[in-house]
């Protein structure tokens, strides 16, 4: 049972309390100003009464006012209480009150000013909530605004006031500049367009302004042009024209997009003429592919949408499309449009580079059949192409000029394009030589021999100032007379035209400049050999020679020497060594080959044997390593033509000697082949023997193969065991090189890829040497098996580290292809000692003896 009771407090009579509150209270008596004793009491009265609940809020708030606990936890309760109940019930203005009550003591605290605006939004009281805010922007210190400003917005915007949440937004600008695109977004939203152009146009103006978005300043200038060129009817507090057009000025790398948008300005406002003539002026100055594709493919939109809004226009009004002459106007605009693209595209890439020779050759290309076009591009390109900037070969432009004119019959018009071209301060003195010969070219093909020949030897005259071919400071014009390529053409001319002792002096003053190449050389030398000026075409290959190094004059000493042999053969034979020697001194390997076989040739012809046998010999250690086997298969050759097979036996060791072993191998195998048809058998076993050791048995199968044959031909059954035992004994060899072994291992292991460790998978641990000794006697076991027998007898080996009694043991161990003899052993064979000789005695038949046996 609930006992109630009553303070006997003359000052709270309607006090009611219940038993179990007695000891809050008591506690309340003895610290009333506690406000963890209230907190205590009131949480412990959580599922108490509403009414009983807010006197014990009210007594503790009546003695603490200050305290911000309490006032927070009584507010939220109370907000509690009437949170489901209808707004115009008058529990809520007891709420609002308390809640102003609290501001008299609370209104520096955020946290409650933010929730009596949230509370007063959801009662849907717009004038009484504006105030609010007002009053907590007022009563919190600037630095507190923050908090309040982001709930306050949201309630502008929740309403349909604009004009409110405008001034709000402005008095908030204030405090938040960086905002202004929030802001603009909402001038947008409620279509305050001309509002948002101006604000729009401030941000852009103010460098320092940084976007929360994070859009760049183009980006924004962009967003600027697209409001005012869509919505003119709108702005009109802006000069868009003036805006767009320092937009272009200020961003030069993104003006398709602004040029549009001025267009677009213009095309919303109803002026079509100035929409057009802001895309003819686009298209002829941007400087970009990019921004002139979408200037041009907006402005033939606009004229398709023109077309086809006239057309739409003509049918409504029932009139003819072919009496429509405005119509007929706007699709001869609009194929002209496209049929100028390819020109207005090159006008584009010249813009980029003026000094771009090909895109000139384009444009003239562009205006074929239009023979006043093609002048005129011709000549602003020789004018607008500066020769030290260009990009590619600016003469090709004066002499497609004046090809032009010589194409259409106007030949001197020609030539006075060519001789404009050659007093043209070129970059490089190729150019000014390509149009010299050009001059020349234009007189050959109109048969004006004698002028073509006059203008040559213009340009090879000598200027009044000599300079460098490669002097940089000094005109192309003073070092042209050093040019090969004109040159070149006027000793042509004059060997066709002009005189021998004219050809001569050309040819000569082109070695005296020292500009010419092995290949004049050589037609220098044909031509006097030509006209039977042989020892002046020999001394033209001498100076030809005092001009190059190796490996220049490979030509010219090969030439010179096939000439001068097939000119004198044996009657100047000490000249002809001598000019041989002299190409020798200093040749590099790779081209000594043909000047030794050219020089043997002369000496077995004209000379002596033995000379030529020393040439070959000394090509041998002459020639590259590469070449040194077929050249040793000539010397062998040659040797054994002249002297016979047996003077090449020397020559056969030193290839050996000298050679790879793949090639040595090669050669052993022909020296012992050789041996064989003389008869020298030992030699031949010798040489094979020899060879052996550069022959492992597993990668030669072939010449051991060739060996073995050789013994069943020539041989007994001691050769071939010997043959078989050298054979072991060079795979074993072979088996202690760790890296061959290692690789022969992984090759059987079918490891490609494989370490040593992956020779004994399982066994981590173990030294990879003491692996490769286990494969070792794993292979030698496997060759072992594997080596060839023979029907009557089996070789047997012994090795060399093994202990007597394993000696002993294998000794008696009986061998299942042993010649049975038919004899018995001797009881005491099995007493001899492992390195000892066993030797039988036999009776010899009396048949053996004859009468020569004693009685």
């Amino acid at each position: 049972m609930v006992v109630m009771a009553r303070l006997s407090r003359p000052e709270r009579p309607d006090l009611v309390f219940e038993e179990e509150d007695l000891p809050y209270e008591e506690e309340i008596m003895r610290n009333q100003f506690s406000v963890k004793c209230w907190l205590r009491y009131i949480e412990f009265k959580q599922g108490a009464p509403k009414p009983r609940l807010n006197q014990l809020y009210e007594r503790a708030l009546k003695l603490l006012p200050c305290s911000y606990k309490l006032w927070y936890r009584y507010l939220k309760a109370r907000r509690a209480q009437v949170k489901h109940r209808c707004v115009t019930d008058p529990a809520y203005e007891d709420v609002n009150n308390c809640h102003e009550r609290a501001f008299v003591f609370m209104h520096k605290m955020p946290r409650l000013w933010l929730d009596y605006c949230q509370f007063l939004m959801d009662q849907g009281r717009v004038t009484h909530t504006r105030r609010t805010f007002d009053r907590a922007l007022r009563a919190l210190p600037i630095t507190q605004h923050s908090r309040i400003w982001p709930l306050y917005l949201r309630f502008l915007r929740s309403h349909p006031l604009p004009e409110t949440a405008v001034r709000g937004y402005r008095r908030f600008l204030k405090l938040s500049p960086e905002s202004a695109e929030e802001y603009i977004e909402y001038l947008k939203s409620s279509d305050r367009l001309d509002e948002a152009a101006q604000r729009l146009a401030t941000v852009v103006n103010d460098e320092r302004f940084v976007s929360k978005a994070g859009k760049s300043n183009y980006q924004l200038w962009h967003e600027l042009c697209d409001l005012i060129s869509q919505n003119p009817d709108k702005v009109q507090s802006l000069n868009v024209d003036a805006i767009i057009r320092g937009g272009l000025t200020r961003f030069t790398d993104q003006l398709g997009k602004l040029w549009c948008s001025l267009a677009d300005y213009y095309i919303c406002s109803g002026h079509f003429e100035k929409a057009r003539d802001v895309y003819e002026e686009a298209i002829r100055t941007v400087m970009t592919v990019r921004d002139f594709t979408q200037v041009f493919d907006s402005y033939a939109q606009f004229e398709e949408s023109m077309i086809a809004a006239k057309m739409e226009t003509a049918s409504e009004l029932g009139r003819e499309e072919e009496d429509d002459v405005d119509l007929e106007l706007r699709l001869a605009r609009f194929e002209q449009l496209i049929s100028r693209r390819p020109l207005l595209l090159n006008s584009v890439l010249l813009r980029q580079n003026p000094h771009h020779v090909h895109e000139w050759h384009k444009r003239v290309a562009l205006h074929q059949g239009r023979p006043r076009e093609i002048i005129n591009t011709y000549t602003e390109a020789v004018q607008t192409v500066d020769p030290f900037k260009a990009t590619g070969k600016p003469h090709t432009l004066w002499v497609a000029f004046a090809k032009f004119y010589e194409d259409n019959g106007q030949l001197d018009d020609a030539r006075v394009i060519l001789e404009k071209a050659t007093k043209v301060s070129f970059k490089q003195v190729d150019d000014l030589a390509s149009v010299w010969c050009e001059c020349g070219e234009l007189e050959l093909r109109h048969e004006n021999y004698d002028q073509a020949l006059r203008l040559l030897r213009k340009a090879t005259a000598l200027p009044a100032r000599r300079a460098e071919y490669f002097d940089g400071s000094e005109p192309v014009q003073n070092r042209v007379y050093k040019s090969l390529k004109v040159w070149s053409m006027l000793a042509d001319l004059e060997e066709s035209l002009g005189t021998f002792q004219s050809t001569k002096a050309v040819y000569d003053r082109i070695l005296d400049l020292r500009i010419a190449t092995p290949q004049i050389v050589i037609n220098y030398a044909m031509f006097l050999e030509e006209h039977k000026y042989f020892e002046e075409s020999f001394k033209a290959y001498e100076r030809g020679i005092s001009l190059f190094k190796w490996p220049n004059v490979s030509d010219i000493w090969s030439t010179y020497l096939t000439k001068f042999i097939a000119r004198y053969g044996g009657r100047k034979l000490e000249r002809a060594r001598d000019l041989f020697e002299q190409a020798l001194d200093g040749c590099p390997p790779k081209y000594a080959k043909t000047l030794y076989l050219l020089y043997a040739q002369l000496e077995e012809e004209w000379g002596l044997a033995r000379h030529a046998m020393a040439v070959y010999e000394r090509a041998t250690r002459a020639v590259e390593p590469a070449q040194q086997y077929d050249m040793f298969n000539i010397y062998i050759k040659r040797a054994a033509e002249i002297y016979g097979v047996t003077h090449t036996r020397s020559i056969y060791q030193k290839a050996i000697e000298v050679l790879s072993d793949e090639h040595a191998r090669e050669m052993c195998l022909r020296f012992a082949d050789m041996e064989c048809k003389l008869g020298e058998i030992d030699r031949a076993r010798a040489i094979y023997s020899f060879c052996s050791q550069i022959c492992d048995p597993r990668t030669t199968g072939a010449f051991w193969q060739t060996w073995k044959d050789f013994e069943v031909r020539h041989g007994n059954e001691d050769t071939i065991r010997e043959m078989l035992r050298i054979r072991r004994s060079v795979q074993a060899t072979y088996n202690t090189q760790v890296n061959f072994m290692a690789s022969q291992m992984l090759k059987v292991s079918g490891s490609a890829t494989g370490t040593v460790s992956d020779l004994a998978p399982g066994q981590s641990g173990m030294d990879d040497m003491k692996l490769l000794e286990q494969r070792a006697e794993q292979l030698a076991a496997e060759a072992e098996r594997d080596q060839p027998s023979r029907a009557q007898s089996k070789i047997l080996f012994v090795r060399s580290d093994a202990s007597r009694e394993e000696l002993a043991e294998l000794a008696q161990q009986a061998n299942p292809e042993e010649i049975e003899l038919g004899e018995d052993e001797d009881e005491d064979e099995m007493d001899l000692e492992p390195n000892e000789v066993r030797l039988e005695q036999q009776s010899v038949p009396a048949a053996v003896f004859g009468s020569l046996k004693e009685d």
